[in-house]
């Protein structure tokens, strides 16, 4: 029997709430990363992550759970799940890099009847090209020695209703009893399994389940530019549309896309059709929608400055919250940095209001933070509102700004009120 349960590479938003749950359900559980700050945090009771507490971590920590650097803990796990980055490269091409420095960590110190599962989403066919090479070098054969599958990470950081155990899990094994094996692991402490025949199956399914979203924001998003020149309200359009009890789901425009999915998902599945020798356009034209809102944005502001004889130079502008979503401090792939970095090249003084984050920089230019929401939207020339944290009192911003532009359609529009 070996000391642990299970081994989680990579101890950030994907790893750790596996970790979590893990070891809620009585696993024995040690996470690997290759950051030592991360593990000396996690080992002091100290989470950088949203949606785990420290008094969560202080839990895990009672029931077991370890974090350490020392690869050679893989060798003594039962199974070993990757989840590390898969970010897209400086020219947007898949970065496997980490996978690949996992994977190759794992075969050093794989052994005999261990199941490894690779949860970073990639595109299909990696885990059977990519991995099982990597892992198979040590001499070990996949579905004979040792148990190899795919499941894709679904999680919603700050989502208060949908976490690991009640969203279904998909599972892909790279043999009938890889799968076997695999979704019994899962079972132990997530409500419903979801099998698919293949690898393959379990990678696209991460990829179109992104790609959709992607897709429809960008339906919208660009509805918005063109409503706005209509002299359509497009926000209640949607809200309208929304009434119809089948066919249709809302999507809502905004300053474009973040996160670690939709701006970088869709990218892996253009990157697997143009290897086929064509293009997808529906991805690659919808990449181009979501990059270009920022600049819309910022197109926005100068268009209701100039409407009050004002200029973008020297002009006094606060952007409300700069996270990828609301009520969470993850910054990853936020459009409120292409944004500032227009905003600042046009010459306009910059601050910013986000109860979530305290040190922002832009290209490693540190934007000023204000504290006080009511005094900062009352000193600006023109407010931002780019993300709705729960905290932001509307009323204030309503009554205390100067100039609006309301990216997120949940101000009241008026005078000196507009909304995207």
């Amino acid at each position: 029997m070996n000391e642990f349960d299970l081994a989680v590479i990579g101890l950030g938003y994907v790893g750790m709430p596996l970790a979590k749950e893990a070891t809620g359900a009585g696993l024995r559980v040690v996470g690997l990363d290759v950051d030592a700050g991360k593990v000396d945090a996690l080992n002091a009771g100290q989470s950088y992550i949203d949606d785990l507490t420290d008094a969560d971590l202080d839990q895990m920590l009672k029931n077991g759970f370890t974090a350490t650097f020392d690869e050679a803990v893989l060798a003594r796990a039962d199974t070993i799940v990757i989840c590390v980055p898969t970010p897209l490269d400086d020219d947007h091409r898949p970065d496997l890099s980490a996978v690949e420095g996992a994977t190759k960590a794992v075969s050093r110190h794989l052994t005999a009847g261990t199941l490894v599962v690779l949860e970073s989403t990639t595109w299909p066919g990696t885990t059977d090209e990519v991995a099982r090479p990597l892992l198979e070098s040590c001499g070990l054969v996949a579905g004979r020695d040792f148990h190899l599958a795919f499941s894709p990470e679904r999680i919603d950081p700050g989502n208060p209703k949908f976490g690991l155990r009640n969203t279904p899990k998909v599972v892909g094994g790279y043999t009938p009893d890889c799968l076997d094996r695999a979704a019994a692991f899962y079972a132990r402490f997530v409500e419903q399994v979801v099998r698919v025949s293949g690898t393959r199956e379990a990678e696209m399914a991460k990829l179109l389940e992104n790609t959709y979203r992607h897709v429809n924001i960008a339906l919208v998003n660009e509805m918005a530019i063109f409503c706005d020149e209509l002299g359509v309200d497009l926000w209640e359009s949607i809200e309208a549309a929304a009434t119809k009890p089948f066919g249709f789901q809302k999507f809502l425009p905004g300053p474009g896309v973040g996160g670690h999915c939709i701006p970088v998902d869709p990218s892996y599945l253009s990157y697997t059709v143009r290897k086929l020798g064509y293009p997808f356009r529906f991805v690659e034209l919808a990449q181009e929608i979501n990059e270009r809102m920022p600049a819309y944005v910022v197109a926005r502001v100068q268009r209701l400055l100039n409407r009050h004889r004002k200029a973008v130079n020297g002009a006094r502008v606060v952007l409300l919250g700069v996270t990828y979503k609301p009520d969470i401090a993850d910054e990853r792939e936020t459009p409120a940095v292409p944004l500032a970095r227009a905003l600042l090249e046009l010459g306009a003084e910059l601050a910013f209001v986000d109860p979530y984050v305290k040190d922002w920089r832009v290209d490693g230019n540190q934007v000023p933070r204000a504290d006080d929401l009511a005094e900062a939207v009352a000193a600006a020339d023109i407010t931002v509102l780019l993300q709705q944290h729960s905290v932001f009192d509307l009323a204030t911003i309503e009554e205390r700004a100067g100039l609006v532009l309301d990216t997120r359609g949940v101000l009241a529009e008026g005078e000196r009120v507009e909304r995207l």
